[in-house]
C-alpha cells in the first residue's frame, strides 16, 4: 500500500469510528504511519480526502457487484444480486457514506461526483449491454446506467443512512427497487 492509500484508509477507519469532526489529520497520520508533512503531499485538508474516499467507496461497490453478480443467472437474478451488492456496501459503511456526501456536498468537489462514480457507471453499462445482446432487455440508451446507479444507491441509502434501520425494511426496500427496475428496464418476462 503506497502512502496516499495508507492516509484514505486510515481517514475511512477513523472517519468512521470517530466521526468527521473528532478527527484530526494527527490522528491520520498518525493511523497511516507518516509524518504530517507527508499528508499535506496528497491533501490539503481532511475534506479533500472526501473524494479520494469516494473514489474507493465506488471502487467497493462495483468489486462487490463484480462478486455477486452471477452472469449465469437469469437475468431477474442478476437485478437482485446487483441491488444486494449496493446494499451490502451501503449498510457495512453506513457512516463513512454519510460523512462522504456531507464532505463533498460542501465543497467544490461536488464538481467531480460524475468522474468518482465512473467505475459504476461503466460496469453497469457493460452489464446492461449484454442484457439488451442476450434479448433480456430491449435496447438502452446512455443514461440508462447513471439512473440504474442513481436509484439502487438512493434506495439503499434511505434503508441506512436516513431511517430507522430496521432489517425487514431494507429488505422490502430492495425487493422494490428490484421489481421496478426490471419493469422499467422491461425485462422479458419469459426470463423471470
Amino acid at each position: 500500500m503506497n502512502k496516499r492509500e495508507a492516509i484514505i484508509e486510515a481517514a475511512i477507519e477513523l472517519f468512521s469510528a470517530k466521526g468527521l469532526n473528532k478527527t484530526k489529520i494527527a490522528d491520520i497520520v498518525k493511523q497511516a504511519n507518516i509524518a504530517q508533512g507527508t499528508f499535506y503531499l496528497y491533501f490539503s485538508s481532511k475534506l479533500s480526502v472526501m473524494p479520494a474516499i469516494a473514489e474507493v467507496m465506488a471502487l467497493k461497490i462495483r468489486d462487490e457487484m463484480d462478486e455477486q453478480v452471477d452472469r449465469h443467472e437469469p437475468f431477474p437474478v442478476q437485478i437482485e444480486q446487483l441491488t444486494q451488492a449496493v446494499f451490502t456496501i451501503t449498510k457495512e459503511y453506513q457512516t463513512i457514506q454519510a460523512l462522504v456526501y456531507a464532505g463533498i456536498a460542501s465543497t467544490d468537489h461536488i464538481r467531480n461526483w460524475e468522474s468518482i462514480y465512473d467505475p459504476l457507471y461503466i460496469w453497469v453499462d457493460n452489464f446492461l449491454k449484454q442484457a439488451v445482446t442476450e434479448k433480456f432487455i430491449p435496447p438502452i440508451n446512455g443514461e440508462t446506467p447513471k439512473m440504474v446507479i442513481a436509484l439502487v444507491e438512493s434506495v439503499a441509502e434511505q434503508a441506512y443512512l436516513y431511517d430507522e434501520v430496521d432489517p425487514q425494511v431494507a429488505r422490502n426496500k430492495q425487493a422494490a427497487v428490484v421489481t421496478f427496475l426490471l419493469q422499467a428496464l422491461k425485462a422479458s418476462p419469459s426470463i423471470s
